[in-house]
Parts: C-alpha cells; structure tokens; sequence
C-alpha cells in the first residue's frame, strides 16, 4: 500500500507532523514502513510552457525545433525528439540549471548546429515508472490540460513534492489498504479524528423501466453475500484529470481513462473494489453470480483464455460470463471509448475462492489482495454511490437514481468484554477508566463500564478485533510498546541441557570431519524427477501446494538427490577431492494425517580422487572399502559396532547392484552403502568410483548405549595368533569374524584380516583370507594353555563351514 502524505491531508490536520514522524509513529504502533520516495524532493527548475511554434528540423526524420513560452517574456528554443509534440501543446520543461534524477543535468547545447535551451520532458524523466505513466505518454512528453498556468512550478502544479509512504501491511490489518482506513490508524496516533466529505453535487435521473430491466442472482449467499450493481447514463470517456492521475500514479497505478480511473481511486480510498461494465454489450441485464462450470473457458481482459473449475466465482450477463469475480474482468465487457453507458459493481466475495483463483491464475492484483484479506462491508453502500456519483461528473453523465443488489450481510459492530485485572495481568500496565476511555476516543471505538470490567464496541471498520486479545494489543499500541515495563517471568530453575537426538548429531559431525569429510547443507525440497531416484514404496511424496519453483516443489525421501548435485557442482569447479556429508531430514507423506512423518538421516558421498600423485606415493581412487570403513568407524565411535552387520542387496536402482549393501543394526535395517550405478554417474557428470551411505539416525538415536568406560592400560602382555584359511569366494567375511568373535572367548581383544588372495594354486571358486588374533587378560598372563584352547575352539567353529578349510 503506497499512502500519499498530500492526499492525507485531507482528512488530516499535518501541518506539525512530517511524513519521517508519522513513518515513526506508525512503524512503532504496528504497521511497518518499507520506506519513504518523494519524487518532487530533488526536482527543481521545471516549468510549464507553452509550444507556440514548431517546425522540423532539416535533415532530421524526428527531431522538431520549438519555440516554448516559458512566462519569461521571450520563446525559449528547444529541440525535442518526442513524437506527440505539437503546436499548442502544454508541456513540462526542465530549464537550463535543473537537475533531474540519476543526476541528469540540463545545460545548454547545440544539436546538429541548432541551439536547444532546456528539455520537454516524459514522465519517466521525472522519476516515474514506465508501469503506471499513461500508455498515451508512455513513448514521448506528457502534455499538460490546455488550462495549466504557463511559467508555473511544475513541481507545485502536479503536487509532486508528497512524500509516499509504503507500508507493509500484515493480513490481520487489511483495514488499512484504503486512505480512509489509514487516516483513521494515523488519527489514532496523532490524536485526531479524521473528516471525510461526500460528494452530494451530482446528476440524477429517474429511470425506473431501465433499472427495472437489470436484476441480480447469486446461486449461493457464499458466494457474494453483497452484490450491488448501479447504472450511470450518457458519459463521456476521456482521460482523467491531472490531479487524479497523479495520485493514482503515486500508488503505483496506471491511468487508463476518467470511469477505470475512478474505479481505482475510489479503491483506494475505501478500500472496497470496483469493476465497471460496458453496459450496451452485455447480451442481458439479468446479472447472475455463481460457481464457474467445470472446465469451461473464459477470456479475460488480458487476452487470455482460462480453464476454470467450480472453485472460480464468474459473473454472467445473461448466458454468457463476463467477469471472473473479484479478480479481472472479461475482454467483451469492458470500458472503452465507445462507452455510453456503464454498469458499477460494488461487492463482497467469498475471499477464499477469489485466493484461489488468483493464486491459480497468478493474477495478483489490487482488487484481489482486498478481497482476499477482507473489506469493510459497512462501507460497500456508501462507496459504491460515491463512485458512480464521481463517474457521472467527470464524465459528464447522469445517474440512475436507486440501485440493484442483493444483500444477506447482517453489518453490526462487535462487542468484546474484559476484565479491568486482564490488563495488568498480560500487559503489566495499570490503567484508570478516564486512561482507557481516551485510548478508545482515539480509535474511534465506544467504551462502557460495569464494575471490575468494561465493554469496547468496536465499528465494522475494524474486523480484525474479534476477541480479548485483539482489544488487549489496540490497549498496547495506543499506550505504546516502548512504555510497557520489561519484565523477567518467574519460572523454576531449570538445567538447560542437549537432547540425545542433539547430542548424537553434533558427535556424528565431529566423527564426520575427523574422517576428512565436508559439511553440507541442502534444500528439502526438490524437483519432482530428482525426487524419484529413490523414494518410498509405501509413502506418497509431500508435494507443496503454492511452490515458489518445479525444483523446489516436493520435500526430498532421500538424501541423495542433493548430494549429487553438489558433488556434480563441486566437481565442474575443480573443488577436490570430493568427500561429504549431511546430516537432515526426510519426509514421508502419510495417508491419514496431514503431517508428514520426518526422520533424521544422515549421509556421506565421496567420489573420485581420494589423493592426487605424489612423489611418494601414487594417485589413489576412492573405492567401496573407504566408504565401508567410515561407517563401521562410525559405529564404533558411537559404542554400536558389536550390533553393526552388512547384507549385499541389489534392488536399489541408482547403486550398483554388486557393490551394495543393507546396513543392519541387530535385526533392523537403518540404511545402506555402496557404489552409485555407472549410469547415474554418468549423468552427473562424476567418476564411476562415486560411493554412497545413508543411515537412519532416528532409529540410532533409539538405541541404548553402553556407558563410555575409561579401562586403566594394561599390565600384562598381549598375545598373537595368525589363522589362514581356503573358503568359498562367496563366502562373507562377516560371518568369519563373527564365528571367531563368538567362539574365541573373553580374552579376544581383536580380530583384523591382513591378508586376501585369489589366483595361481588357488581353484577359481575359492579364496585365501589370512586373520590376525589378538589376545589378551587384562588381569594376568595368558599362558599358551589358554591361547590353544580358545584357538581350538575358534577352529572347530570354523570347519562347520561347508568347504573351508584351515591351512
């Protein structure tokens, strides 16, 4: 919402407030302001002259040499490239010494020999955006009504020295997207009422068989529980006046002509929307408001044809629709230089179809904010006349005395009773009857009181104020948010601590960087194609409902999407070697709940180069063992190793289906590791030595974990033994260690395989793995008695092994 300061004076005495002190006060009492832009702030040397002569310049297929008056007595020269530059012309000239934005300064000079004292100028020129200048003036000067005083200021003729607030209005406070709704807010403030005026001083006729002839149907109250149409005959269509195109221009708004103009401004001023029909091509009179058919198609005043659901809201003239409610209008109805006649509508709309439909369509205008966040119903009546009243002046028209409309709103002001102890309770002030009764003088707002409580009363105006809360925070602003005491609650004591989900994602990044793997931190969102590399089977994706883009647009079930990405970006900037990880979370859609279900995981990829050549030691490749040992260090670290096992698998799409594996923690499977499949590296562009784990975090967070124990070193010798053995090449090293571990007794302290082979005087189907045992007794020595035994026992174990043999 852009507030003109000028135009609030009109309902204002500011005269002791600038626009910085009401900036301030409303910014601390509520409503933020984006900022403040004064066009006419710097403008300085423009005035109103007069073309009186014109020829064009020779050898020139655009260039005209004028003689302006200026009121100095004498024609000033000037040589100006605008195309609507004409003999008779009012124009706005910046003299030589006038500086105009972007520190463009106008001098004398020549062009091609002939001399030129000053520039015509464009709006644009003057700071205006090409947006709202008149599509009339948008490619040459805006010429000025042939009445406009020459040798005046220009900058006091248009009022351009008016500093224009933007507000930022919050949806609870849509009372004040209209000046009227401000002024009462700045009133407030200031403590002032405002005053409004009504136009009264128009021409009416009675045509009781024309009105007659026009009715309303709204199929649902819902739909438009106010509907009012009113009829204005016999204007003119012209361009607006200067003062009404430059306030419209000052609140961002193009001038198109003096019946869409007024449309506008009255908009603005109550905050209620308008549209005007062409009335001579609707095909009927008979206006109806109802639901849009299903797939059916309308053509809006944009040129474009829409497909529409039953959500849509279309206003039909007779059989054929004419405007999509509370949105835009249609192309075949709308105002035009033709018009003779015209059909004002004044209405409320349900604001969670116009939402709807304007979100759907991406029409996001004036009229469908208000709509959307809420008008003042008490005012559509009143609004709606003073806009046709206005119409049939400027446009040299008549009135037709009465109106069409249905009407099932029941328009009453809103009571709120509280508590005088309420107060002092939620806000910490005290306040006396006479402190509260000048608060609400200032709103506007009636007051009584009844014992310990009193009653606010609360006009149409405001239909933000519905409960205690409401009537508490108008209390706080008027006070003043800055004059309410800080105070501290008093609560218990409490030990702040980190939750175990807390603690276990700080300890899983610290073991994540000491494996030298990068931090990185991805969207949640993502594409709906990436999203299918790996998705649930039995949980639909959470897709967003307004996304702000289609690679943002469904909430990620797998980590894996985004870490390519980085990984394919990092390694198109040559940002090596190409190690990360990422702690986050996933989303799952849930059938019968409108939440999903999220859960922590956690994520490594590496790729490629591990180590670049050196002269000590050759290039080396990331492979699938890297990656293996940084989970099984991880589990270690988190003291979960002895429930940690693999299980190769092959029916996840983007791994390779030979070099990937389930990770299981006891029976439970919490995620899974292995090479990304060649065909996906290939489209991200990474080496085909690209690996992958993820594992449920939400499930290891579960887990109860043994006490971290500090054992005092031991005294005693460790003792080793070496065991080699002939096994199947399919056999899984897990199922060794674990027959070892489990038979090998107490005094194991590891088990690490340093040896593996396959090859000459070894069959195809076999394989030679040759294990180190580690043995100790942390409370004496072990004999070579007790290292037989357990070794006896680890062997006996093993050859219940089909086909394995120890060598």
């Amino acid at each position: 919402m852009y507030l003109s300061y000028e135009w609030l004076n009109d309902f204002l005495d500011l005269k002791e407030w600038s626009a910085d002190d009401i900036a301030d006060r409303m910014s601390r009492t509520g409503i933020e302001i984006e900022g403040i832009e004064n066009i006419g702030a710097q403008l300085s040397n423009l005035v109103i002259g007069e073309v009186v002569q014109m020829e064009k310049m020779p050898d020139s297929d655009h260039l005209s040499i004028t003689q302006v008056d200026i009121g100095q007595g004498e024609l000033t020269q000037i040589v100006c490239g605008a195309p609507n530059v004409h003999q008779g012309a009012k124009v706005i000239v910046a003299v030589p010494g006038a500086v105009l934005p972007g520190g463009f300064k106008i001098k004398k000079a020549k062009m091609r020999g002939y001399e030129s004292n000053g520039m015509l100028c464009a709006l644009q020129e003057l700071g205006f955006p090409d947006n709202v200048v008149p599509k009339k003036y948008a490619d040459g000067i805006y010429i000025l009504p042939s009445d406009a005083p020459v040798g005046a200021d220009v900058v006091d003729y248009l009022k351009l020295d008016d500093p224009i607030l933007e507000l930022s209005i919050t949806p609870n406070r849509a009372d004040a997207l209209s000046m009227r709704g401000s002024a009462h807010e700045i009133g407030a403030i200031i403590g002032q009422a405002p005053r409004f005026s009504l136009t009264s001083d128009y021409s009416v006729i009675e045509d009781q068989a024309l009105l007659d002839s026009v009715s309303v149907e709204v199929a649902m109250p819902e739909l438009s529980p106010h509907y009012q149409l009113r009829l204005i005959k016999d204007i003119e269509i012209k361009e607006s006046p200067v003062w009404l195109q430059m306030r419209l221009m000052k609140a961002n708004m193009r001038p198109i002509n003096n019946v869409v103009d007024l449309t506008n401004y009255f908009m603005l001023l109550y905050g209620q929307p308008f549209h005007a029909f062409d009335f001579d091509t609707l095909t009927a009179s008979n206006v109806k408001v109802k639901e849009a058919d299903e797939g059916s198609k309308f053509t809006t005043l944009d040129g474009t044809e829409r497909t529409l659901t039953s959500a849509d809201i279309l206003i039909w003239g007779g059989d054929v629709p004419i405007a999509l409610a509370g949105v835009m209008g249609g192309l075949d109805s709308e105002v035009s230089d033709s018009t003779k006649n015209v059909l004002l509508e004044a209405a409320v709309f349900d604001p969670q179809r116009v939402r709807i439909t304007s979100n759907k369509f991406n029409l996001r205008s004036e009229s469908s904010s208000r709509f959307e966040k809420g008008i003042n119903p008490a005012t559509v009546d009143e609004a709606s006349e003073q806009t046709a009243a206005m119409i049939a002046t400027l446009g040299q028209g008549k009135v037709v005395k009465g109106k069409v409309e249905k009407n099932t709103l029941d328009v009453l002001a809103t009571e709120v009773t509280l508590a005088f102890e309420v107060i002092e309770r939620k806000l910490g002030i005290q306040m006396t009857e006479d402190d509260l009764s000048e608060i609400m003088r200032r709103l506007g707002f009636s007051i009584t009181f009844n014992d310990n409580y009193f009653t606010v009363t609360v006009p149409p105006r405001r239909w933000d104020i519905l409960i205690e809360a409401d009537v508490l925070e108008e209390i706080a602003r008027m006070y003043g948010y800055d004059r309410i005491p800080t105070t501290l609650p008093t609560v218990p004591s409490t030990p702040g601590k980190l939750t175990e989900r807390q603690r276990l994602i700080r300890q899983t990044r610290a073991i994540s960087e000491g494996f030298g793997l990068n931090q990185v931190i991805s969207y949640v969102l993502t594409s709906p194609k990436e999203a299918e590399l790996i998705k649930s089977d039995s949980h639909p994706f959470v897709k967003l409902t307004l996304p702000m883009s289609e690679e943002r647009s469904v909430l990620r079930q797998s980590m894996f999407p985004a870490m390519m990405e980085i990984a394919k970006y990092n390694n198109a900037h040559q940002n090596k070697p190409l190690a990360f990880y990422e702690t986050g979370k996933v989303f799952y859609g849930q059938v019968d709940t409108a939440l999903p279900l999220e859960e922590e995981r956690y994520a490594i990829l590496i790729s490629g180069q591990a180590e670049a050549a050196s002269w000590y030691a050759p290039q080396r490749q990331y492979d699938f063992f890297t990656l293996k040992g940084m989970v099984e260090g991880y589990f270690e670290a988190i003291r979960l190793d002895h429930m940690v096992r693999f299980e190769a698998v092959s029916d996840i799409d983007v791994m390779h289906p030979g070099r990937t594996a389930n990770i299981y923690l006891g029976d439970q499977k919490v995620g899974f590791l292995g090479q990304v499949h060649p065909n996906i590296t290939n489209d991200y562009d990474l080496d085909t030595a690209s690996f992958y784990a993820e594992i449920d975090l939400s499930y290891v967070v579960s887990i109860s974990r043994e006490a971290l124990v500090q054992l005092s070193i031991s005294k005693f010798p460790e003792t080793s033994r070496d065991l080699a053995l002939l096994v199947s090449v399919d056999q899984t090293h897990d199922v060794l260690v674990n027959l070892i571990t489990d038979n090998a007794g107490q005094y194991l302290k590891k088990v690490s395989l340093f040896d593996l082979y396959k090859g000459k005087n070894i069959a195809e189907d076999k394989q030679s793995l040759a294990y180190h045992l580690v043995f100790q007794n942390p409370d004496a020595t072990l004999t070579d008695i007790e290292v037989n035994e357990a070794m006896e026992r680890v062997t006996t174990a093993l050859l219940s092994i089909d086909g394995l043999e120890i060598r």
